[in-house]
């Protein structure tokens, strides 16, 4: 028996590939496995290779596999654009419609199997999708029953007839495919899971959840890939606890929206990708000025310009941190897990009203999209914490003057209030201010409110700002990767251990203000440093050395052709330098 594997089905957009996937890796959750998966699609409604990716394991995982045991395939395509990452010995379960080959030079078994013949003899050829789950399930050897769980859960709000007529299609697509092999696949039985329930959901599903939880009930967005579906989960959700969503017309209009949902005391939140939040990028501007805190989400894609909508990049550091016109107070918080989506967007709204600033939780597309297990989320670490908004009855001011909304303050951080409050009045404007709002051109005052502003950032406390895992005092590499890299470098670390190359690993959380001080002690004892990340300038290098130095010991891993990092990838970069090191 095994303790993981890798199955991946591909497809034209829009012919069941996603439901297929949806049903067979929700059987699996249930079972207990862990699950990580990997969606590659293309950016249009319909037609267009893609495919789904799941590695499916009995110990927590947090990568893509580098290779595949079982490939489904619905059209030749798919063959011949995956069949590469089979490993010797691997299966192709095929619709035999098509009259698949395997090309050369690929070792792998293939399963022709009426997939569209047995959904038409069902009635339609929508049945297909559930066809092609239950071949794979079936060479498992895992029980049916548990799958059929997942179709009725799937398809039981279309009644009873779909439902049974789906049960029917996994049945006698699992019958032909055991009739062919003789039995389910030895090679590919799974040792069993633990059985422990677990959450399996995708990155933006776990922000919206925790912008739920945080307190947020209103948000105004514009959908754009890979976001929309944070807007999606709150459209559902948030009327339930008396909030709203409001599609709008665009981005600015968003952005300038939740800056007065947040002005008005509502938490209030936005998120867009690489082009949206070029279009923020004045109105977040505004959000410093006037020190109101605003939430923004940035699921980083593919870019410039409309670029890949659809394909990994980690390419907006720069614009996240320097994007504005002038300079601002403004907090960008990256997590790197599920888990950390959750707990990270109620930090920021936290760390939004505590430091009256922008807060961007910036994260990527693979953890936006690729559905993981995670464990179950702990409701009690959920504090929320509203800074220095005053509640209650405020003092009169002396000689009846405006409220000093912009006070200057020692940490830089004002009293605030909400519009209506008796003795709060203030003015409230985009151009340099006096305290209490006025616009003010006094060379004085300038200074001071600069000052009163950035002096804000020297005081800014992020739990975790970088994740380590250093088991070696002085490693041969310390590898330093951001977002959705954690799991992947910890895959690669253990490949490395075995063949004697000590490793440290960081993952960077907080990308500005910069934790330049928590990252060097590590940086230091280092012989080399291993900066990975999905651009093509080496942004978050460049921020390293930037903020802490270390330039001759950095070398650049870079991935920027759409597609995440491989363990392997890593595993050979280092070995290669080891190679140096031996010369």
């Amino acid at each position: 028996m095994i303790s993981q594997l890798s199955w991946k089905i591909g497809g034209q957009q829009g012919e069941g590939v996603e439901s297929t996937d949806k049903i067979f890796s929700t059987a699996l959750n249930r079972l207990g496995y862990y699950l990580y998966g990997y969606r590659h699609f293309s950016s249009r409604i319909k037609g267009g290779h893609t495919n789904n990716k799941i590695r499916i394991s009995t110990k927590p995982i947090r990568a893509i596999s580098d290779d595949l045991d079982i490939l489904v395939a619905f059209d030749q395509e798919t063959i011949d654009l995956n069949a590469f990452e089979l490993r010797d010995n691997g299966v192709i379960v095929a619709d035999a419609k098509f009259n698949p080959v395997v090309p050369e030079g690929v070792k792998a078994r293939l399963f022709p199997v009426p997939i569209t013949a047995i959904a038409e003899d069902l009635g339609t050829s929508l049945f297909k999708n559930m066809a092609a789950s239950g071949a794979s399930w079936a060479l498992l050897g895992l029980p049916l029953e548990v799958f059929n769980k997942a179709v009725e859960e799937e398809f039981g709000r279309k009644g009873a007839a779909v439902v049974e007529k789906n049960i029917e299609a996994v049945r006698k697509a699992a019958e032909f495919i055991l009739e062919q092999n003789g039995g389910p696949m030895l090679e590919f039985q799974l040792e069993p899971a633990d059985g422990k329930q677990k959450l399996f959901m995708i990155g933006n599903d776990a922000i919206g959840l925790g912008a739920l939880t945080g307190g947020c009930r209103f948000m105004p967005a514009y959908p754009i890939t890979p976001a929309s579906e944070i807007m999606e989960y709150l459209i559902k959700t948030l009327p339930k606890f008396g909030g709203t969503v409001i599609q709008t017309e665009d981005e600015i209009a968003a952005v300038t929206m939740a800056i007065g949902g947040n002005y008005a005391g509502v938490r209030t939140m936005t998120a867009s990708a690489g082009p949206g939040l070029s279009l923020m990028m004045e109105a977040i501007g505004l959000a410093g000025m006037t020190e109101t805190p605003v939430v923004i989400v940035d699921t980083q894609r593919g870019g410039p310009s409309t670029g890949l909508p659809t394909k990994q990049e980690q390419s907006d550091l720069y614009a996240m941190i320097y994007g504005t016109h002038g300079e601002i107070p403004k907090i960008v918080l990256s997590p790197s897990s599920i888990e950390e989506c959750f707990y990270d967007t109620i930090e920021a709204f936290n760390l939004a009203e505590i430091y009256q600033c922008p807060v961007i939780l910036l994260t990527d597309l693979q953890l936006s999209l690729g559905k993981q297990s995670c464990e179950l989320l702990d409701f009690n670490r959920v504090k929320i914490e509203r800074g220095r908004l005053m509640t209650g009855e405020l003092s009169p001011t002396e000689d009846n003057k405006l409220f000093k909304r912009y006070e200057f303050a020692e940490d830089g951080i004002s009293p605030r209030v909400v519009p209506g409050q008796k003795y709060g009045i203030h003015h409230v404007t985009g151009v340099e201010h006096d305290q209490e709002g006025r616009p003010s051109e006094s060379t004085e005052n300038r200074k001071s409110m600069m000052d009163k502003r950035m002096e804000k950032l020297k005081h800014v406390k992020v739990t975790n700002p970088i994740l380590v895992d250093a088991p070696h005092e002085e490693p041969d590499v310390l590898i330093i990767g951001m977002g959705s890299t954690g799991g992947t470098i910890d895959e690669a670390r253990g490949r490395l251990t075995e063949k004697g190359i000590a490793t440290n690993h960081v993952t960077v959380r907080l990308m500005h203000p910069f934790p330049a001080e928590e990252l060097r002690p590590y940086m230091e004892k280092a012989k080399t440093v291993v900066v990975l990340e999905n651009n093509a300038t080496g942004q978050l290098a460049s921020l390293i050395k930037l903020n802490v130095g270390y330039a001759d010991k950095i070398k650049n891993l870079l991935k920027y052709n759409g597609n995440p990092f491989l363990p392997a990838e890593i595993t050979t970069f280092c070995q290669e330098l080891n190679l140096v090191w031996q010369r």
